[in-house]
């Protein structure tokens, strides 16, 4: 079995050690498996992308010696490959059009008889003389999966989706998420649709990445049988904390590889730091 596993930064800031982390154990994964490791920039959120923190990345993943496969894919360059995976899921009706502002969402759950999180909100397409409606005056919405839809489109197989992680088999549960938003009236897509479809598209046998993606898994299964994409196995390592005990973000400037790296560190010393 050929093994190809991925590092996927968003160009939103500077590298930390957490993104050391990620992409080391990744990329060491790779080598040992004498495996491919591709690099892809998720960009779509072209509102904080940056192209200097773009060069940044590859200086930073250079420096630590990692090496990847060319070309690199940025998402921003395949909107249309995501806007096609998008209608194919509008032409089985699996997904549908949600008028509700965040606030309207917001009340709705508060009225639910077992204060649903936000995350778990479920609605329905409203009725085709309202819909259309709307759009003739032009208001925003944003395309929901219908977990129920989708129940009913798979059947027994909804209830028989399992994804493989460092744990074992685990049983998938997308009911975690609700109808989670795949792209807005205008803009096509949506992290969870880019990152299956891409993943499929660059042939990633084996995911890497954080604890805080596990959740992602259980929706991410049943896009990719949905889409009839392969799965891949997935993998989630620890996270890197700062010394408040938090997850390191990127505002968090003392941990960024470049300041690392201008402060006199090497490559080696970020590996004893992550204890690689």
């Amino acid at each position: 079995m050929s093994f190809v596993t991925r590092f996927a930064p968003s160009p939103t800031g500077h590298l930390h050690l957490g993104h050391a982390f990620s992409a080391l154990t990744a990329f060491d994964a790779a080598q040992a498996a004498g495996g491919k490791f591709v690099l892809r920039i998720e960009d779509i959120d072209q509102g904080r992308a940056r192209p200097e923190f773009e060069a940044g990345i590859f200086e930073d993943l250079a420096w630590l010696g990692i090496a990847w496969e060319m070309p690199v894919r940025r998402q921003s360059e395949h909107m249309r490959e995501y806007e096609g995976a998008l209608q194919t899921l509008i032409d089985r009706q699996l997904v549908y059009r949600c008028f509700r502002t965040r606030k309207e969402i917001a009340e709705a759950i508060a009225s639910a008889p077992h204060g649903e999180a936000e995350e778990a909100f479920r609605g329905e397409a409203l009725p085709p003389e309202e819909e259309t409606a709307k759009l003739a005056a032009g208001e925003s919405f944003a395309w929901r999966l219908s977990l129920k839809k989708a129940r009913s489109a798979l059947g027994p197989a909804y209830f028989a989706l399992v994804f493989e992680d460092e744990r074992g088999p685990v049983r998938a549960e997308p009911e975690r998420h609700g109808d989670v938003v795949l792209a807005r009236k205008d803009f096509g897509t949506s992290y969870h649709l880019a990152s299956v479809w891409d993943d499929a598209l660059q042939g990633v046998t084996h995911v890497i990445r954080g604890e805080d993606l596990r959740e992602a898994a259980h929706l991410h299964v049943l896009l990719q049988k949905l889409l009839e994409l392969p799965q891949p196995v997935y993998r989630h390592h620890r996270l890197i904390l700062g010394e408040d005990g938090k997850r390191l973000a990127k505002r968090d400037q003392a941990a960024t590889l470049r300041a690392l790296r201008e402060s006199g560190k090497t490559a080696a010393d970020v590996r004893a730091m992550l204890g690689l």
